[in-house]
């Protein structure tokens, strides 16, 4: 070591096995395959459910399509990737509806599939890609079909302020070939 390798910055060594990476490693710039696609995470989101609950949802660019892969680690891992679609495909007068009942309806149907409500939960959102420590309130209800193979979500951000998803429930062998990023 010579003298002036005191001052030299250390490089951050990740938080991660380069060698065994998993759908729990992901951050801004990893490649991984999943669904005959190679994607790219564009963006890392982080989500606050109170009770040291924390989830992670990846914005995945493939160059042809982005999806949403949602990513919970509560001693089950459970994924879901998902499209957003417009929030009036669910019916006309849902954002009324659920305004005026205070919750959106307990059975909804998009292409075919019934889904039925499952759980409703209030949190906080962070866009981690920004760099800041800002946080959004939310709350979100989720919805699955009977074999819980496919999810629906509807998210509200304020007042009249809603967005809906749809996608299904991920495997983790599903996703592979993961590649830290630059």
């Amino acid at each position: 070591m010579g003298l002036f390798d005191f001052f030299k910055k250390k490089e951050k060594q990740p938080d991660y096995d380069v060698t065994n990476l998993k759908v729990t490693d992901l951050d801004h710039g990893f490649i991984l395959d999943y669904d005959m696609k190679s994607w790219e995470v564009k963006e890392v989101y982080q989500y606050d459910w109170g009770s040291n609950n924390f989830s992670h949802e990846y914005m995945l660019d493939s160059g042809e399509e982005v999806i949403y892969l949602g990513v919970e680690d509560q001693g089950e891992l459970w994924i879901t990737a998902m499209k957003n679609i417009k929030i009036r495909k669910l019916g006309d007068d849902i954002i009324d509806k659920t305004i005026k009942k205070e919750r959106p309806p307990k059975k909804l149907e998009y292409e075919g599939i019934s889904y039925h409500l499952h759980t409703d939960s209030a949190g906080y959102f962070n866009d981690k890609t920004k760099g800041t420590d800002d946080w959004e309130e939310l709350i979100t209800w989720d919805y699955y079909d009977d074999e819980e193979a496919h999810i629906l979500s509807i998210t509200q951000w304020g007042e009249r302020d809603f967005e809906a998803s749809v996608g299904k429930v991920v495997k983790e062998y599903e996703i592979s070939n993961i590649i830290p990023g630059q």
